[in-house]
C-alpha cells in the first residue's frame, strides 16, 4: 500500500530481532561507533531512524524491504559517547534501493507507507481477538491489565501486542508487513495458536 508520496532518504538502523510499529516507542541503547555516528547525523538533522531487520545477522546482510521510521523522543548522552535514546513509532517504508554512502552507517532510498488509519476491528473480531490473547498469556505465564487493555483504540491494541509479543524475528517480520490492522489481528491470532500449541507439545518457551 503505497503512499503515492515521492521517496526519502533514510539513515538504518539494522538491527535482528529489533522491530518498531507506528505509534509504539523502542528504547535502544547505542554503544558502536557507527551507530552513535547516526544518533549524532540524526539529532543534527530530523531526529529520524530507520528500523529495519537484515535477513542474517552477517556484516552488511541484505534487508527486509519493509521497516520503520522512528522519531528520536527522549536521548541520553552519556559520557563515554554512548547513548540510551526511546524512538517513537512515525510510518512503515518500503526499500526502493541502498545507497552508495561514505558514512560508516548505511542509507537507503525509500517510500514512505500510509496507515490503515482508518481500521477498526468488527467488535465479534476484536472480541475473538481479545479471548486468544487472554488464552496466550494465561498459558505464557503473563499479568496483563485487562481491564486497561480493553481501553487501547484497536490500532494500539494489535500494534502493541504485535511488538511485545514474544515471536520470533520471521514473525514479527510479517505482521510489520501485513498492510491492514485486519490483517494484522488475523496473523497474531494464527501465530498466537501456532506458538502456544508449539510450547504446550515442547515443553519450550517461546524466547
Amino acid at each position: 500500500m503505497g503512499s503515492g508520496l515521492e521517496t526519502t532518504r533514510i539513515s538504518i538502523f539494522p538491527l535482528p530481532g529489533a522491530i518498531l510499529f507506528p505509534g509504539l516507542q523502542l528504547p535502544l541503547h547505542i554503544f558502536e561507533p557507527r551507530y552513535r555516528a547516526l544518533v549524532e547525523d540524526s539529532l543534527a538533522r530530523d531526529r529520524m531512524i530507520g528500523m529495519i531487520q537484515p535477513q542474517r545477522s552477517s556484516e552488511g546482510a541484505p534487508l527486509f524491504n519493509i521497516g520503520c521510521l522512528g522519531r528520536i523522543g527522549e536521548v541520553e548522552a552519556l559520557e563515554d559517547g554512548r547513548y540510551n535514546i526511546i524512538l517513537d513509532g512515525v510510518s512503515r517504508f518500503r526499500v526502493v534501493r541502498e545507497l552508495e554512502v561514505e558514512t560508516p552507517f548505511r542509507q537507503v532510498r525509500a517510500e514512505l507507507l500510509a496507515e490503515d488509519e482508518d481500521g477498526v476491528l468488527l467488535p465479534v473480531e476484536r472480541a475473538a481477538f481479545e479471548e486468544e490473547a487472554k488464552s496466550f498469556a494465561d498459558a505464557q505465564g503473563y499479568s496483563v491489565d485487562w481491564d486497561q487493555v480493553a481501553r487501547l483504540d484497536d490500532m494500539a491494541l494489535i500494534n502493541g501486542v504485535s511488538q511485545v509479543a514474544p515471536f520470533d524475528a520471521a514473525a514479527k517480520q510479517a505482521l510489520l508487513e501485513a498492510d491492514t490492522l485486519g490483517e494484522r489481528c488475523d496473523l497474531l491470532v494464527q501465530l498466537m495458536q501456532f506458538f502456544g500449541r508449539h510450547d504446550d507439545e515442547d515443553g519450550h518457551t517461546l524466547q
